[in-house]
């Protein structure tokens, strides 16, 4: 339960690290942190299927895993979850900035693995790889390369990433990729280009936005995480205000209630509720908008802007 502060009363900071409303609403931790935290992953049911799946496939082994998502759904949070469950007896590298200007895949793949790739061409940097690939066979480790925002990957560079998972002996692949991204990754490798690729994609899952009855849930369980006694701290209609703001997204679900808390804090309030988040909704659309939501003003053209659409031929005039 909150502290006994009244409406306009002074609150001490103790810590300038640590928001305000933690001790009044009786919390030990911030429970709607952005930044991804391994104590707070909630599993819904998709969650889970989504682990099992990319579990079977590091298990099974599969030479390439799929996680794709919209921003913000907690696709990397699951994928190490899932390592962090695997222990000491897989080898990981991360390869986490593939932006437009992502270079030599193997250097990348080398510097993930803490292997090094300075003064080396191609085909010194690949027999780096495929010797510390035999090491960690011979211990019986398995090696997974994670591949973070890959939906930013050229078709040449994903091209050579499947050139690169062809070291094997006998039957068995010695590395494993998982590749993570979001929706548009799923289109990128519909192309006719990436069909070989495509094809050696074994197990592969799309996380959709949280239904509005597990927002409930996952608030009630980040709170409770952070330490909070009160369970109904978030009302039942506050938690479906939240999911229609947020559109059900984890990372926007986290901004809107670590907002809300603040305003609570502001006002004195013992309960986040329906009313409260209206406000906070209100206040940020005097403001202009949430800056999550996309513009929606159509830009204009080759200087024409749109006037009306009839069936779906547009008509246009100059724009002033």
């Amino acid at each position: 339960m909150p502290s006994g502060r009244r409406p306009g009363q002074a609150f001490e900071v103790k810590s300038f690290g640590d928001p305000m409303y933690e001790a009044f609403y009786g919390l030990k931790q911030r429970p709607f942190s952005i930044v991804p935290q391994a104590e707070f992953l909630y599993l819904t049911q998709q969650h889970r299927t989504a682990l099992s799946l990319l579990e079977y496939g590091i298990l099974k082994p599969s030479v390439f895993s799929l996680i794709t998502g919209d921003i913000g759904t907690g696709k990397s949070t699951l994928v190490r979850h899932l390592l962090a469950r695997l222990g000491g007896s897989v080898s990981v590298g991360v390869i986490g900035n593939t932006h437009k200007a992502f270079g030599e895949l193997l250097e990348w793949s080398l510097q993930a693995f803490g292997l090094d790739f300075r003064g080396k061409d191609k085909v010194e940097m690949f027999q780096v790889l495929s010797n510390y690939l035999m090491h960690e066979f011979v211990k019986n480790r398995r090696v997974v390369l994670v591949v973070d925002e890959a939906q930013n990957m050229s078709i040449d560079a994903l091209e050579e990433l499947r050139m690169v998972s062809n070291v094997n002996v006998d039957r068995h692949h010695l590395l494993q990729i998982i590749l993570v991204g979001q929706t548009r990754l799923r289109e990128k490798l519909r192309l006719p280009a990436l069909q070989q690729f495509a094809q050696r994609i074994e197990t592969e899952f799309h996380l959709r936005p949280l239904a509005v009855d597990d927002v409930e849930s996952y608030v009630r369980y980040r709170l409770k995480i952070a330490g909070s006694l009160d369970g109904d701290l978030f009302t039942a209609d506050a938690c479906k205000a939240i999911h229609r703001i947020s559109r059900g997204v984890p990372r926007l679900i986290n901004l809107v209630c670590d907002t809300a808390l603040v305003y609570g804090f502001a006002a004195a309030r013992a309960r986040i509720d329906n009313d409260l988040i209206d406000e906070l909704d209100r206040d940020k659309r005097d403001q202009g908008g949430w800056l999550f939501d996309p513009v929606k003003d159509t830009p204009v053209k080759n200087g024409f802007e749109p006037v009306e659409n009839i069936g779906k031929v547009p008509i246009l005039r100059a724009a002033s």
